[in-house]
This record gives C-alpha cells, structure tokens and sequence, in this order.
C-alpha cells in the first residue's frame, strides 16, 4: 500500500494529498469521499450477515482539505434489512451526506427474468491488478492509461483498483466499489474537451459485491439539459456485472478538467503536461 486518501487519529480523518481534486486546489475528490463514507457505514453495521445493496451519497458542500469526521446513524435494523446514514462534519458544518441499505441474502426464485445479452467482460491485454495504479480507459480508442488518448466524445469505460482509504488498512469491496462509482463521472460526463460537469451525487446498486477490489465501469446512458446530465454506467468485475452507478451533475465548463492538460505518475501523484 503506497499511498491512501487520508490518515486516521481516533475518529479524525486527515486528507493527504491523493485525495486532492482537480476541480480546486483545497477540494477533496468524489473518490476520497465516498471511500471514507462508506468505510464509516460499513464499520457501523451491527451485524455480519448483511451485504450492501443500495448506497447513496450526497456532496451538497465542496468538503476542503481539513480534517474531519463521520457520524453515523442506525436507522432501522430488521431481519432482513438494515439502514445506516452518514454525515461528514468539517469544521463544524456539515459537508456531505450518505446512506445505505443492508440486506441479509437468500436464494434466488426459480422464475425467468430479461437480462441484456451485451454485458461488458474485463479488458483483455489489462493485467491483473492486485494494487492501486493508474486508471485504465477504453473510448473511441483501445485501453490504455493515457488519459489525453481518450479525450473524445467516444463511449467510455474505466478499469481500476481501489485505492485505501486510511493507511495501513486494506480497502474492503464495499470500500473499492463505493469510491470507484464516483468515477461514473468520468464514464458518462468525460467529453472532447475534457469533464466539463462537476457530479453532486452517487446512487450505486449492487446485487452482489465484487470479489475483489478489481472493477470496472461502462458509461450506459447520458442525457444533459440546461446545464444539468444524468449519467448512468454498468459496475463489473471479472466475474461478470454487479450492478450500475447514477450520477447527477451541475455544468462546470469555467473549471474544466482537461486531460490534455493533465497527467497521473505511477504512484497516483499528479503532473502537468503543459
């Protein structure tokens, strides 16, 4: 583990610098978020025999660079469900919100359902990643690592590792998957001209979780109007689909990210090409 979003002293969790946004220099990324949002939910789970099946997050507020902690609520637990909801706290003020749905699993009904028959596989030519590394991306070009090579209006997918979230822990497959969703972003909002829509939500469903913190995304479906998109993408790993991630986004073209402008080092550090 050679890097994390954030480094822990009880409950206080301290950004580094891998969970700095592109969008400001004093922002903290979607991914970070949402690894830490679930890790909190996750560890507040009474109860090992549930699973998640449902987790949302809302970013009303830009959380900045400061240290911060998580409440958490037990909403109900039941049987067969279990609803937690979480709160980022920062500097006094609330920043962003979260919650999920546990469910205990059973077995399958024998009936008969549609499924589409085009589900996306796991990449050939992608080695096995067994650590964090640089995203791959496939578009309108072959999978590669080189973000500026899929700046187009080509569909996308994505395949990566999950990064820890806090130091010195391994990131669990509901920590991966819930921090990976907000790149749907860059699945469904990454265009010719760079990411030109800031997402202010996750809505990510799973029917199961995946069997490593190795998955994938493929943009589905987007539609945009007067300055606000919906973009939707499939969730995968290795042994098939899991589930499909939501982004709801805000128009954010006077800070474009623009991946002919930037680059990532092997580490997850950031560089410039320009």
């Amino acid at each position: 583990m050679t890097f994390s979003f954030f480094t822990a002293e009880a409950e206080l969790l301290t950004p580094t610098d891998a969970a700095r946004s592109l969008w400001s220099a004093d922002q903290m990324h979607g991914v970070a978020v949402s690894g830490a949002m679930a890790r909190a939910i996750e560890m507040s789970v009474p109860r090992d025999d549930l699973r998640p099946a449902r987790y949302t997050l809302d970013m009303f507020r830009p959380a900045t660079m400061s240290p911060f902690t998580i409440d958490t609520t037990v909403v109900r637990e039941g049987r067969r469900i279990c609803l937690v909801d979480a709160v980022l706290v920062q500097d006094g003020e609330p920043k962003v919100r979260a919650s999920a749905i546990f469910l205990k699993p059973s077995e399958d009904p024998d009936g008969e359902v549609w499924r589409p028959t085009d589900d996306p596989t796991a990449p050939d030519g992608v080695p096995v990643l067994t650590a964090p590394t640089i995203p791959w991306f496939a578009s309108d070009e072959p999978w590669s690592q080189d973000f500026s090579e899929h700046q187009n209006a080509g569909r996308k997918q994505t395949w990566q590792h999950g990064v820890p979230v806090v130091a010195g822990e391994e990131p669990t497959p509901f920590q991966a998957v819930a921090s990976i969703a907000d790149a749907t972003t860059m699945a469904c909002n990454w265009g010719s001209k760079g990411v030109q829509y800031i997402n202010t939500d996750i809505t990510l469903s799973l029917s199961r979780l995946p069997r490593t913190a190795e998955l994938g995304l493929r943009g589905e479906r987007w539609s945009g109007h007067d300055g606000i998109a919906v973009g939707v993408a499939t969730v995968y790993d290795r042994d098939g689909v899991i589930g499909q991630s939501m982004v709801t986004s805000l128009s954010n073209a006077l800070r474009t990210v623009d991946f002919q402008q930037h680059d990532f080092n092997e580490d997850g550090t950031r560089t410039s090409r320009v």
